[in-house]
């Protein structure tokens, strides 16, 4: 680890994490640590050797042009570290990384050695998924926590997932292992439409932090973004019969299984949420 500045203490820092590849359908969860990180103005403190463990015929470096344009420098795959303060004092740590190739214990040994001596208690490990989810609908986001009290205070369910995983799941075992409390999210991306960016996945994901971490994040471009997105499906979709007739039928699937949970009540609660988020008194 290249720490690349001194870090100050530290208030009640949470973790934030995402890691691009088999964990980022649609680099939706990649996308809102980018976002929290210019929109927080976050500063790195640290990166990882990618020597240790990226292999670079499979990983590869890229080459950007720098200065004026008139020099060249490459890029190395790495994982990156940020802090942010945030307004109410609390501090926050942004993970950037991308799955490594090799040497996966070490890799998050090392990770949960610098977040243990930042003084993290808590994380929010972000994913994205491809998933039969018609891109018409809002993105469902599943989540479970390993505390089954915290479980149930987010209204999340214990994972029952078994088979092959990736770098989230064996850093959320790190994690839980040290005792950093940890909540797992992901979004369930179209898998008609898995290009990247997902911007309608990336603003799901991060409505969801918001809630947990109770802060009110500026969402700039993100809607208009995930609304033009979801217009060039669609126009996508109309020149292609077998395309369309596919999303009715996700769309109508969809709305079967929602529909007993789509009740008056429920529909307030969400509107009353979203309210106090932005600092506004729901009706009485």
């Amino acid at each position: 680890m290249l720490e690349l500045e001194s870090v100050p203490e530290l208030d009640r820092p949470v973790l934030v994490a995402a890691f691009e590849g088999w964990n980022d359908a649609g680099e939706a969860a990649s996308g809102v640590i980018d976002h929290l990180a210019e929109s927080w103005g976050a500063r790195q403190i640290a990166e990882l050797d990618p020597d240790d463990y990226y292999d670079f015929q499979v990983t590869r470096p890229s080459v950007r042009l720098a200065g004026d344009g008139d020099r060249r420098e490459i890029v190395w795959p790495t994982t990156r570290i940020f802090t942010a303060r945030l307004e109410s004092g609390r501090d926050v740590v942004l993970l950037h990384g991308i799955e490594p190739n090799m040497r996966w214990r070490a890799f998050c040994r090392e990770i949960t050695d610098y977040l243990v001596r930042l003084g993290v208690q808590s994380a929010v490990l972000l994913g994205a998924l491809l998933a039969d989810s018609p891109h018409t609908r809002p993105v469902p986001v599943s989540g479970s926590a390993a505390d089954l009290g915290l479980g149930e205070t987010l209204a999340l369910e214990p994972s029952r997932y078994e088979g092959p995983t990736g770098i989230l799941g064996v850093l959320q075992d790190g994690c839980d292992g040290l005792g950093i409390t940890t909540v797992s999210l992901w979004a369930q991306v179209p898998h008609y439409v898995s290009s990247p960016p997902s911007p309608k996945a990336t603003l799901a994901l991060l409505r969801r932090v918001e809630d947990i971490l109770d802060v009110t994040v500026p969402l700039g471009e993100l809607p208009e973004q995930s609304r033009a997105w979801e217009e060039g499906v669609n126009e996508l979709a109309e020149q292609d019969t077998e395309v369309a007739d596919y999303v009715r039928t996700l769309e109508e699937q969809k709305d079967a299984a929602e529909l007993p949970e789509a009740s008056g009540e429920s529909i307030a609660r969400e509107f009353e949420r979203y309210l106090r988020r932005r600092g506004m008194e729901p009706p009485v």
